[in-house]
Formats: structure tokens, sequence, C-alpha cells
């Protein structure tokens, strides 16, 4: 079961770096969504460190969006997705390997990627390693949550409206405790007490979010 979780995760992150180039697409996305702030705010080095929180964290989060419908979708129109359902792992397992997939071929480069935008946006040295921290933590949930809407849109054709509003409203609380963590650098709050409900989400959906989409996708598949 174990060998069949992590062929799983390996499969889906080459499938997201092979078909459409799809993990290329999300780095891209991102690198144009945080260059476009300079543009919109003014090249002002203290507005733009004032708001490099939100902004890293925003397009992170939109980024994430823009790959959730092709989580289950493909395997569910090729039949992949029935072959699975008869494999040694569980619904709830094979959710949680795709959103583990998703997290390092999508997420985990924009993590890493971070450090240079915001020293892009001006942040400081400080600011720019709570900020890695805090993506680093926080982006699992954002993948976790994302898993349970997709499974939930994966019959339905042209899912990704539909899974953008389940998501954007249970991404409030990871925007808003990263976005935290930074700030609280300046001494706008604690960045521990901030970090600990960024890791604390990623645990609760770590448990809460495979075992919903694998609910989801038991009632798409029946």
């Amino acid at each position: 079961m174990l060998a069949a979780f992590f062929s799983l995760i390996l499969r889906d992150m080459r499938l997201g770096y092979a078909q459409g180039g799809a993990a290329g697409l999300v780095i891209a996305f991102y690198a144009i969504t945080i260059s476009l702030f300079p543009f919109g705010v003014g090249p002002d080095a203290e507005i733009l460190a004032r708001i490099a929180g939100g902004v890293l964290w925003i397009a992170a989060l939109l980024a994430a969006l823009l790959s959730l419908d092709r989580m289950f979708q493909a395997d569910f129109e090729d039949g992949s997705l029935d072959s699975l359902t008869l494999g040694p792992l569980p619904l709830s397992l094979v959710a949680l390997a795709k959103a583990l997939a998703h997290w390092l071929s999508m997420l985990l480069p924009l993590v890493i990627l971070s450090p240079l935008f915001g020293l892009m946006l001006h942040l400081d040295g400080a600011s720019i390693c709570v900020a890695l921290l805090a993506l680093l933590i926080g982006t699992p949930a954002l993948s976790l949550i994302g898993a349970a809407a997709a499974a939930l849109a994966v019959a339905v054709r042209r899912g990704g409206a539909l899974i953008a509003l389940l998501v954007l409203p249970l991404y409030i609380p990871t925007l808003i405790f990263g976005v935290g963590a930074v700030e609280a650098v300046s001494g706008l709050g604690s960045v521990s007490a901030n970090m600990s409900f960024l890791g604390s989400l990623s645990l609760i959906f770590a448990v809460l979010g495979p075992l919903a989409a694998g609910g989801a996708l038991r009632l798409a598949l029946e």
C-alpha cells in the first residue's frame, strides 16, 4: 500500500510537468501576477514592502486555484479513476496522494521562488525568511482544501468556477495567518502564533480534506 501511495504521487508529479506544462503555467502565472503589482501601486519601496506579504500569498492562492480543476478531472475522463478505486488504496489515500503531488509539483516551486519576489517587493531579510517559512507551512492546506473541492466538481463540466466558489471562503483563514506572520515581523502581532495557526490548519485539512475528497469521489463514481 505504501509503494502504491508513493507511486501515485510520482505519477501525478510527472503528469503535472508533462501534460500541457501545467506546473510551468502555474509558475509563470505566479511570477506575472506579482510583477504586475509594482505597476499598479507604483514603485515606492515602502508601499511595496508593506503589501508584499499579501501580494505573495494572494498570488500563491490564485496560482493554486488555477491548477485544481485537473487534479481528478483527467483521471475521471480517461477511466483511470475507476482503476484507482480497484487498487489497494482507499479513495481518501488516493486523494491525499494527489493533493501531495499537487503541492510538490505546483506550489513548492512557488515557495522556493518567493524570496526572489520578496526582494523585488523590497522586503527585508527577516520578512523574506518568515514569508518563506509561512508559505512552506501554509500552502499544503491550499492543496488539501482544493482536493476536496476538485473531487466534488469532478463530474461537473467546466467545474473550475464551482471549485473557486467552494475553496475561496475556506482559503481565507490560511491567507489571514500567512499575511499576519509576515506583518508580525514589523511588530504587528506574533510570528510564532501565526505560524502555529498555519501549521494547525495544514494538519486539520490533512485529515479532513482527503476524507471529504474520498467521499465525494465515491459519490461521483456511483
